[in-house]
């Protein structure tokens, strides 16, 4: 096939080549969705969707929801992020819509963006349709330890769902970090048989360590897109033998987080409180807490103040209105907070800021304002980088 051919050509490549390349892009992007719809609609995955723009929901809720797992974190200037409840709530609907536009059908579960949770963004979801939600285990873990239960084994309390008293009718389901970063971090060095083998063998003893009566769920989740594309040939060799391994366990078998909480018969156990956190690190430190992330902040609320004394303009065009407001949904998103504060000097680092700058200034021209000077001033300085931070990283401890 083309690929094949590309491939084996490996240099020299002609303009018709990459013609040919970008038409085969094309019609493999332009039929996922379909794929994606006609999987789900077969049972065989279900699909979840994220707030429009990917924010981390509890910070725009509340900023010393980050205090929770750190409690000295320093937090931005500004008190809140302001109208923070109408924002999230826009950024799940939107993603709802979109969703159910795609798919035919309204998604039974939400993935909050890096799998940021907190009580007052679950007690949104129950009225937006959702079923579930999940995060990791060290905010599960933070969460026992809070709620009096740290006597609790990693086996008694990992494999099974919750509920939260903050909003009991959302099932909670939380990752195995080290076979999720497994997956994520390790075997594409290895064998893609070895490694399937591995797997397996891990979960069997899982299984052995799992309390009797309990159905024994195992929650793998990782970034799609920082692990695939480090496999040869994107993780087939492996991802086939490991299907191939689990047809033929009697005792294992796979299954979507819906059809969990309607078949299992396992009633999920009560979560007193939820500690707000992330999958990284369990805490909002990624986002939050270093001098140039909290001015990053500090700038999208100064932005936001003017986008809402915009909104309130007696007669304001409304198509003006939506521009605007789908600006400040990318604005709002994640990324711009996760980079800043590490290695400020790479490349990759001061492009994020510059881009993060541009489009805040974007907002105030849609806003018919001129930028303020301090879009100006970089954010990034020169500043020691941790090893550790950065793209998605194993889980500490």
């Amino acid at each position: 096939d083309l690929l094949s051919e590309l491939m084996g050509k490996a240099r020299g490549f002609t303009s018709d080549d990459r013609a040919r390349l970008a038409a085969l892009i094309g019609d493999v992007v332009s039929g996922l969705l379909p794929r994606y719809r006609a999987l789900a609609e077969r049972g065989q995955i279900e699909l979840s969707c994220t707030p429009h723009t990917h924010p981390i929901a509890p910070l725009l809720l509340d900023f010393a929801s980050a205090r929770e797992a750190v409690p000295d974190v320093t937090l931005p200037r500004e008190p809140a992020y302001p109208g923070g409840r109408v924002r999230v709530q826009a950024q799940i609907d939107s993603a709802k819509e979109i969703h159910a536009r795609h798919f035919g059908r309204p998604p039974g579960g939400l993935w909050p963006g890096e799998g940021a949770l907190s009580e007052a963004f679950l007690r949104l979801l129950p009225d937006a349709g959702f079923g579930w939600s999940a995060s990791s285990e060290t905010v599960l873990a933070n969460s026992l330890r809070a709620s009096g239960q740290a006597t609790l084994s990693r086996s008694e309390y990992l494999y099974r769902s919750y509920r939260a008293d903050a909003a009991p009718a959302v099932a909670l389901f939380f990752r195995d970090e080290p076979l999720s970063d497994l997956i994520g971090f390790e075997y594409a060095n290895w064998d893609g048989r070895d490694a399937a083998t591995d797997f397996l063998s891990k979960l069997a003893v899982v299984r052995k360590q799992v309390p009797a009566g309990d159905t024994g769920l195992v929650s793998v989740m990782l970034d799609g897109e920082n692990a695939w594309e480090f496999y040869p040939y994107n993780g087939y060799f492996f991802l086939d033998a490991l299907y191939g391994l689990i047809e033929t366990q009697s005792w294992l078998r796979t299954t979507t987080f819906s059809d969990h909480i309607d078949s299992s018969g396992q009633r999920p156990r009560d979560l007193s409180r939820l500690v707000a956190g992330s999958w990284v690190y369990g805490t909002f430190s990624t986002w939050l807490g270093a001098a140039q992330k909290n001015r990053a902040w500090d700038l999208l609320c100064q932005a936001k103040q003017n986008f809402d004394r915009f909104v309130a303009t007696p007669g304001v065009d409304q198509n003006r209105v939506a521009r605007a407001q789908a600006q400040l949904g990318v604005c709002e998103s994640s990324d711009w907070f996760w980079w800043l504060g590490e290695d400020d000097t790479r490349p990759g680092v001061l492009s994020f800021d510059e881009l993060y700058r541009s489009n805040l200034s974007e907002l105030y021209r849609l806003l018919d304002l001129p930028p303020p000077p301090s879009l100006r001033q970089p954010l990034a300085q020169d500043n020691s980088w941790d090893p550790g931070a950065g793209s998605m990283r194993r889980a500490s401890g």
